[in-house]
C-alpha cells in the first residue's frame, strides 16, 4: 500500500512538472505581448520597457522559468500582471463556488447516468435501451451553452422556478449543475450501460439466477458493484475537469469560478493567472485519479493495489 502510494506520488510529481514545462513554453508561443496588453496602445517604448524589466519578462524563457518553479516550491503562484494580487488568493476566492458547482455537476451525473445505464442495460436490444442511448448522446452532443440558455427559459423565465444567474443559494447551484450533468450523465449512462451488459453476462451472475434471486437484487446486489467500477474511474476524471472550471456554463449563469478567472486571464494573457488555474487543474486530476484508485479496492476486494 505504501510502496504504490509513493510510487504514484512520485509520478504525479513528476506529471505536474511537465505541465508546468509545457504549459510555461506554450504560454511564450502566444501571438500577443502581455506587456502591450498591460501598457495599452497609446504607451511608449520606454513604458513598455520599463514594465517588462518590472515583470521580469525581459529574461530568457529558461531563467522566467527556474525563477517560476522556486516560487512554486515556496507555494507562491505568482503575482497576476493585470490584478495586482497573488494568484493564489484570486483563486482562493473562487475555489468553494468551484467545489461547489464540481459536487453538484457529479451529482446529477450520477442522477442520471448511473440509473439510465441501468434500465438499458437490463433492456438490451429493446425500444426503451434505444431510446436512452439516443437520449444520452443528444445530451453528449449538445452544445453546453445552448443546454444552459434553454434551461434557463424554461425554468427561470417561464416557470421562474430558479433564479437567472448569481451565486449563493442553493438555487443559483440547480441550474449550472444540471448543465453540466445532462452531458456528463450522457456519458455515465454509456459506459454504465456497456459496463453492465458486459457483467450481466459473467458466470458469477448467471449462477445468481440460477439460485432464485430476483432480478432486481441480481443487478443492485450482484453486478452493480463491478459495472460501476469504470464510473469511479471517470468521476476522478471530472474532479480535474471541473476544478480548472467550467467556462462557458459559468459564463452563462455568471457562475465566480475558477473557469472565468481562467477566461479572463486567457484574454488579458495574464501568464501567472494561467499557469496557477492549470496547475491548479492538473491537481485536481491527479488527486481525483489517486483517490478513485483507492476506493476501487473497497469496492471490489479482489482488486489489488501494486
Amino acid at each position: 500500500m505504501w510502496g504504490y502510494l509513493s510510487r504514484r506520488l512520485a509520478g504525479s510529481f513528476a506529471i505536474l512538472i511537465g505541465i508546468t514545462i509545457v504549459t510555461f513554453g506554450l504560454t511564450f508561443l502566444i501571438p500577443a505581448d502581455p506587456v502591450r496588453m498591460i501598457a495599452g496602445r497609446n504607451a511608449t517604448a520606454q513604458t513598455v520597457e520599463n514594465i517588462r524589466q518590472q515583470l521580469g519578462l525581459d529574461r530568457s524563457v529558461p531563467e522566467q522559468y527556474a525563477r517560476y518553479v522556486m516560487r512554486l516550491a515556496q507555494g507562491d503562484l505568482g503575482r497576476s500582471y493585470v490584478q495586482k494580487t497573488q494568484v493564489s488568493d484570486l483563486v482562493l476566492s473562487r475555489l468553494p463556488a468551484t467545489l461547489l458547482l464540481m459536487a453538484g455537476a457529479i451529482f446529477f451525473e450520477l442522477l442520471i447516468g448511473i440509473p439510465a445505464g441501468i434500465f438499458a442495460a437490463t433492456r438490451r436490444g429493446r425500444p426503451a435501451d434505444r431510446w436512452i442511448m439516443m437520449l444520452s448522446f443528444a445530451g453528449v452532443s449538445a452544445p453546453q451553452f445552448v443546454v444552459g440558455l434553454l434551461l434557463l427559459y424554461i425554468f427561470s423565465n417561464l416557470l421562474s422556478l430558479f433564479p437567472m444567474g448569481g451565486y449563493g443559494t442553493l438555487g443559483h447551484l440547480i441550474l449550472p449543475a444540471l448543465t453540466l450533468g445532462i452531458a456528463g450523465g450522457g456519458w455515465y449512462a454509456r459506459m454504465m450501460r456497456s459496463s453492465m451488459v458486459d457483467v450481466l453476462r459473467q458466470d458469477y451472475v448467471r449462477t445468481a439466477r440460477a439460485k432464485g434471486l430476483g432480478p432486481a437484487k441480481v443487478v443492485l446486489v450482484h453486478a452493480f458493484r463491478n459495472a460501476v467500477l469504470p464510473i469511479i474511474a471517470m468521476i476522478g476524471l471530472d474532479v480535474g475537469i471541473f476544478m480548472s472550471g467550467a467556462v462557458v456554463v459559468e459564463s452563462v449563469y455568471g457562475w465566480p469560478g475558477i473557469g472565468q478567472l481562467a477566461w479572463m486571464g486567457i484574454q488579458r494573457i495574464d501568464i501567472p493567472i494561467i499557469m496557477g488555474v492549470t496547475l491548479v487543474a492538473a491537481v485536481g486530476i491527479v488527486i481525483g485519479n489517486l483517490v478513485a484508485d483507492l476506493i476501487t479496492p473497497l469496492i471490489d476486494p479482489r482488486i489489488r493495489l501494486r
